[in-house]
């Protein structure tokens, strides 16, 4: 019991470390599934920028390169504030929405720093500069991290921005040159579709995986209820139809009137076990009509106790609810018509099941002696098991009691989609 326990504590850490929860939808698990795919493409563009760094201080280290470039004692603030914002992003990671816009921030950042290099007049100037191929890889990365149309304007406008740079410093592109800005743009966009496509199919089969993944599971689950139900069928269910062909033997013996009514009522306890374990079995199946099967029981009560229930129901059963919220349901209403019957002894019950759009609801009434719902209660459990119940299946409870004038409890459980 230990070990389980344990075991569930580490899953509910893991689910919590990545933002989720154990009824997490396919959506859930999509979204960290981006948010972990954008983490580790973000760390990718943090070694990039280092390589870039390390290139840019060799560049300060060799005068020759430093004097090419016209670095002057300002490039050695820049470098170091691009190595201080390239350190935080990578630390900022993590954060759910900071990374995300920290990382567009500083990308921005060194896109204009790539165009301030391109554009200086020392290098050659725009795009005449052999370093405007450097480029490409802002595209690259913007399209793989930020794969949205205005979050990949940015790198395509650096180039008609050299171009202008260009025209302002009196530099005439030539026809090379224009040609190589269209080579550019080509690339460029060849470079954005590729991409966009990849992640959208990267994106298609995970979902599909998802789905496949749920189907599965939900298949699994199908295929061991049904080996339990016929395990417990054959199992206990012989069982029980043993005992109570036993008990009428030993009933047709019996002479004196105490054992006949020790073994009459082994029977019955027989014969109400095995039906209890048949509606179970019912509703381990997937055509389990929750409405029919609720009715039933209801019936079967009325008549085994002699106490007076209605039943009234509300909209239809489609089978859109999980098989542990419908037996809470099940339980629910056993546990409140035993009580009706043994403490709050009453003359009527009113049992209504409504299948709303969105949710089952049942509601039971009766006109018993009631209680203070607002007192203390020791020795009784009876609302706290109802409360656990409804944790555990989602749903909510609303208990209404006065001092003699009954209790009305109803009992809402969300469908499932």
């Amino acid at each position: 019991m230990q070990g389980t326990q344990d075991r569930r504590a580490r899953v509910q850490q893991v689910l919590e470390k990545r933002g989720l929860t154990q009824q997490a939808s396919a959506t859930d698990a999509s979204a960290s599934w981006l948010r972990d795919r954008f983490i580790a493409r973000a760390r990718a563009l943090f070694y990039a920028r280092m390589v870039f760094l390390t290139l840019g201080l060799l560049i300060l280290a060799v005068p020759v390169w430093r004097v090419y470039f016209g670095f002057s004692p300002l490039a050695f603030g820049m470098y170091f504030f691009m190595l201080l914002y390239s350190v935080a992003n990578y630390l900022a990671l993590g954060h759910p929405r900071l990374g995300s816009a920290f990382t567009y921030l500083t990308l921005l950042v060194d896109l204009v720093v790539m165009v301030i290099v391109v554009a200086a007049p020392m290098t050659g100037g725009g795009l005449a500069n052999p370093l405007l191929a450097s480029q490409l890889v802002f595209t690259t990365l913007f399209a793989l991290l930020f794969p949205k149309p205005l979050a990949i304007l940015p790198p395509l406008l650096a180039l008609p921005i050299v171009t202008r740079i260009d025209q302002l410093l009196n530099r005439t592109p030539t026809a090379i040159e224009i040609l190589t800005l269209l080579w550019y743009l080509a690339l460029n966009f060849i470079i954005i579709y590729v991409l966009v496509y990849l992640n959208q199919r990267e994106t298609s089969a995970h979902l599909e995986v998802l789905e496949l993944q749920q189907d599965l599971k939900d298949l699994a689950v199908v295929e061991e209820r049904n080996r339990l139900a016929r395990e417990i069928h054959d199992g206990l269910g012989a069982s029980l139809s043993s005992l109570i062909i036993q008990s009428e033997y030993l009933a047709s013996l019996a002479k004196d009137e105490v054992l006949l009514k020790e073994i009459t009522e082994i029977k019955a306890c027989a014969e109400e076990s095995i039906e209890e374990l048949r509606r179970s079995l019912r509703m381990m199946r997937e055509d389990f009509d929750l409405g029919q099967g609720v009715e039933d029981y209801v019936k079967t009560f009325g008549e085994r106790t002699q106490l007076p229930v209605r039943f009234e129901k509300h909209g239809e059963w489609l089978g859109k609810l999980a098989p542990e919220s419908a037996l809470a349901i099940f339980r629910v209403l056993q546990e409140l018509l035993t009580n009706a019957l043994k403490h709050a002894r009453a003359r009527q019950v009113d049992v209504r099941l409504s299948f709303l759009p969105e949710r089952v609801q049942l509601s039971v009434k009766d006109d018993g002696q009631g209680f203070d719902a607002q007192a203390p209660r020791p020795g009784h459990y009876g609302l706290i098991n109802l409360q656990e119940r409804a944790n555990k299946v989602g749903a909510t409870v609303n208990v209404e009691a006065k001092p003699g004038a009954g209790v009305h409890v109803t009992f809402s459980v969300p469908l499932t989609e």
